[in-house]
């Protein structure tokens, strides 16, 4: 009934933020020069529904065809039966085109005049066409994997400035205690904002009013929430033929993800940058009230915003600058000259069966180029890619977890009666021996080293420990 009743006092809180959300639009404070745009309509109502990845009420079925990357969930279908991720829908297309040419060239062969060639064009094309394709891969898997790091360094460092700001900064008496705790919150916000923010930069989303950053990003005064527009965040839906040309990879039906970048009326600013700034100027607060006092916390939350901006700059530098068109092109022809040369040379050897052995080769080929082609971003929207919007979420939790207690205080902790300070020797706890000598401490501890030892019997353990309180006791 308790919760029944609290869960009914939060409800008419929830309904009532619209409201709130339209009077604050349509009441711009006096002196801007633009009304103050509202986020409050796009605030989660918990961590779950603010990170829930898209395509969630979407069958089995639709998962396994396409779908975002979720790493929480795994397909039971064996690796080589898996669509979910593959590139088997973007071949589709080139191994109908390789199938027409392979059966028009095997026809005019057998019925009009045969003009297959000799296989040792195979053989020398053949090794430029894995030293290409092997180059094509590798950059794109470095690329990738450079993402990957650059983000490991985002959530270490997340979570070192996050301990630094809760644990190490200090809350004063009376009101000032709460104005720290309730900045110290503001400043782990700001920490989630800036992956989150990150995210969204990469993926070329410049606006601010999206479900998992408008509460963490709404009460800053930046450039990307001055440039706000609904409209970016409601794009037109998509025809179906569009949709199913993306879905199958055709070129004509791709769009430029920097559309929207480009089509901002106003300046965008650099929200995660910007957000740097503010948590820079946090610091620089706790430093002067003297709640950040040590100089070695000082320097450690200083460095981590540094490092912060480090891997900025760092997925900036993935994300600007791909393979230079000339490689990509080179390849991308290489592999189909060599696709398409495949059938007047397997022809004098192979006959009919010269039009599936041409399509499994340019499986072969084309499907590594493809893979390469897909992971040279490494921050879009494909299944391949990195799931930003889980290693966002799993950050949240953790800085939830960080908030969720008080600073823990040795005195607290470490003088209870459950602290098996020798564990597994003794399961005495820490007040018992608090009561014993230092000299008994030490010989205990020889004690648990011969203990552990492989090859001693618990007898000889007894004994060294009678041994010891014998000595102790005279």
């Amino acid at each position: 009934m308790a919760e029944e009743s609290s869960h009914d006092n939060l409800a008419p809180v929830v309904h009532e933020v619209p409201a709130v959300a339209t009077q604050q639009q349509k009441e711009p404070r006096p002196g801007r020069l633009t009304p103050r745009p509202s986020f409050l309509e796009n605030l989660a109502s918990s961590r779950a529904t603010q990170f829930m990845l898209d395509r969630r009420n979407s069958s089995e079925l639709d998962r396994y065809f396409h779908g975002p990357r979720d790493l929480d969930r795994h397909s039971k279908w064996p690796i080589f039966l898996r669509m979910h991720g593959s590139i088997m829908p973007k071949m589709i297309l080139p191994l109908a085109f390789v199938a027409a040419w392979a059966t028009l060239i095997t026809c005019i062969s057998k019925f009009v005049h045969n003009i297959g060639i000799n296989d040792i064009l195979l053989t020398v094309t053949g090794f430029v066409v894995s030293l290409a394709l092997s180059f094509r891969s590798s950059t794109a898997y470095e690329r990738w994997a450079d993402g990957r790091k650059y983000w490991a360094l985002l959530n270490q460092t997340s979570r070192n400035l996050a301990r630094t700001i809760w644990v190490n900064t200090a809350e004063r008496s009376g009101e000032e205690g709460k104005e720290d705790l309730l900045s110290k919150l503001t400043a782990m916000n700001l920490i989630l904002a800036f992956a989150v923010s990150l995210k969204h930069k990469l993926r070329f989303e410049p606006d601010v009013g999206y479900e998992d950053l408008a509460g963490l990003v709404g009460h800053l005064d930046t450039f990307a929430k001055e440039a706000h527009d609904r409209e970016v965040l409601q794009p037109p839906k998509k025809s179906p033929w569009k949709s199913f040309g993306e879905y199958l990879g055709v070129s004509f039906a791709e769009s430029n993800p920097r559309k929207l970048v480009k089509r901002s009326k106003k300046p965008l600013g650099h929200l995660p940058l910007e957000i740097l700034n503010h948590l820079s100027a946090y610091i620089d607060r706790c430093i002067a009230n003297g709640t950040l006092s040590v100089s070695l916390h000082q320097s450690q939350a200083i460095t981590a915003i540094s490092t912060l901006n480090e891997v900025l700059t760092g997925t900036e530098r993935v994300l600007d600058t791909p393979l230079p068109a000339a490689y990509s092109i080179s390849i991308a022809q290489i592999a189909w000259i060599y696709v398409l040369a495949l059938p007047f040379q397997l022809y004098e050897f192979l006959k009919w069966v010269t039009i599936p052995a041409s399509m499994v080769a340019a499986y072969i080929i084309l499907g590594l180029a493809f893979i390469g082609s897909e992971i040279e971003n490494p921050f879009g929207h494909d299944v391949n890619d990195l799931p930003l919007d889980t290693y966002c979420r799993q950050l949240a939790a953790e800085l939830d977890i960080i908030t969720a207690m008080p600073p823990p205080r040795l005195d607290d902790f470490g003088t209870r009666d459950d602290n098996y300070v020798l564990y597994p020797l003794s399961t005495c706890g820490y007040p018992e021996w608090k009561d014993r000598s230092v000299e008994e401490i030490r010989a205990a501890l020889r004690t648990k080293v011969v203990a552990s030892s492989p090859g001693v019997a618990l007898s000889d353990t007894a004994t060294v420990i009678g041994s010891v309180r014998s000595k102790q006791s005279v």
